[in-house]
């Protein structure tokens, strides 16, 4: 049976012992069990300057902005200002794609279950004036699609500026006013804000690349916000989470969004070939979705200036847990956290991590062999010279230039999913997934954006 009762002292402990073990800078720790938020902070914020964290300190929370920018989309909808069903373009005309029958077809929910076929890797500066969000639009619509509309998950950032962009024509607001206004406020998230010279109020973290705090304190541009900054405190983000497991109330029985949107948002829209990146088994609207033998969990992950979210959900257990992190192995201090708070709290068994097994299969690789092309990416895959499976991920385009290419042997786990000595989500591994879009296209999955093959 799960414990009901937080022991603060505890696991305050055990976060300094696994924050150090990892190597992490400093983690804050918040979690919602019994009805309240639990707060906890370990380590430095900046290396160079020896600033501690503490419960409030704010971090960039990356593309756990999804989630707010998908609540607001939602509250559009309670009000009768939005079909999700209906096509983009009717409320914004000038949303287009290289496809026009695409175009025509996009719809909200495709946007927010992530299988409208847009790219995720369309970074566009379009500068810091209130306008950022139409200008980027704009610019967007000679970007071509991973997909075509409906056929796959391809998980997808582009789309979520898309929609930051109908909450700024359907409330008249800018999108960082309006998740003031809409979240902010009425959730009491007095250290949750959406620009970096807000963040300058609070103790603010800075992320870390190996031991030296980054170059940079925050590289996206203002029209990032809706896919991916949030600079929030990781309270802020489980009274945020709070909201949805109280069926849309704040704190103080305000309604912010109704019951049937919040059940919407956790309802499964779509099945993720790849099921260990976020640990997601499939796609809600602006959530991740688990199953962990049995147990329905949601949630999100982000990754902004080497600083690292994570958010987990056990709706049955009333349990929220938030990390945010700022460099070092991150990935590792998640998972045995959260693999032992869950368990304590919420009788959940995560999932181990991606790894190879002691013993891979035998899998015929002619079938998948070949380039697999997506804007922005190339992924060959080829053999190596002992006869198994070689991938080379490389960027072109307007991406070339911003990486080297990465090359390795894969490991075989399945005769559809391979590992790749890639740390592209702080882990060892990396999952290679094959699958086939609705059309009867062959695809690759790395980093949970789909690459149709091309030759």
């Amino acid at each position: 049976m799960p414990v009901t009762h937080f022991d603060a002292d505890r696991w305050q402990a055990r976060l300094d012992e696994l924050r150090a073990a990892h190597h992490v800078p400093a983690a804050t720790l918040a979690v919602l069990a019994d009805g309240h938020v639990h707060e906890l902070a370990s380590g430095v914020l900046h290396r160079g300057t020896g600033v501690s964290a503490t419960p409030d300190s704010v971090f960039l929370a990356g593309s756990l902005a999804k989630a707010y920018t998908a609540t607001l989309v939602m509250q559009l909808v309670d009000s009768g200002g939005l079909d999700l069903d209906a096509p983009v373009v009717g409320v914004l005309p000038e949303f287009a794609t290289p496809d026009p029958e695409a175009t025509r077809t996009i719809t909200a929910r495709q946007l927010l279950s992530h299988t409208g076929g847009v790219t995720n890797d369309f970074f566009h500066d379009s500068g810091r004036g209130d306008d950022c969000l139409a200008k980027y639009v704009e610019a967007a619509g000679d970007v071509a699609l991973d997909c075509p509309p409906g056929t796959a998950f391809s998980y997808g950032s582009l789309g979520y500026v898309v929609l930051g962009r109908i909450v700024e024509v359907l409330t008249g607001q800018t999108w960082d006013q309006a998740l003031r206004d809409r979240l902010f406020a009425p959730l009491g998230l007095e250290h949750s804000m959406t620009l970096p010279e807000e963040a300058l109020r609070f103790r603010t973290a800075m992320g870390h690349v190996g031991r030296e705090p980054a170059a940079v304190w925050d590289m996206m541009p203002r029209s990032a916000g809706p896919y991916g900054r949030v600079i929030v405190s990781a309270g802020d983000v489980a009274r945020f989470a709070k909201m949805h497991l109280d069926g849309g109330i704040a704190a103080d029985g305000t309604r912010v969004l109704s019951a049937d949107a919040v059940a919407a948002m956790q309802r499964r829209e779509v099945d993720s070939p790849d099921k260990w990146s976020m640990s997601a088994d499939g796609w809600g609207l602006g959530w991740t979705l688990h199953d962990w033998n049995g147990v329905f969990g949601f949630g999100h992950d982000g990754n902004a200036g080497a600083q690292q979210s994570y958010l987990r959900v056990i709706p049955q257990a009333g349990v929220a847990v938030v990390l945010l992190t700022n460099g070092g192995n991150f990935a590792r201090l998640y998972a045995d956290l959260f693999r032992e708070l869950l368990a304590e709290l919420a009788d959940a068994r995560m999932p181990a991590p991606f790894a190879p097994p002691a013993n891979p299969p035998e899998v015929d690789l002619t079938p998948l062999l070949g380039s697999y092309r997506r804007a922005g990416t190339i992924t060959t895959i080829s053999r190596d010279d002992a006869g198994g499976a070689r991938i080379r991920y490389e960027f072109v385009d307007e991406l070339e230039g911003i990486a080297p290419p990465m090359e390795a042997s894969l490991v075989p786990v399945s005769p559809t999913v391979f590992a790749a000595p890639f740390n592209l989500g702080g882990e060892a591994y990396s999952p290679v997934v094959f699958a086939t879009l609705a059309n009867g296209t062959p695809c690759v999955y790395v980093s949970m954006r789909a690459a149709p093959k091309a030759a």
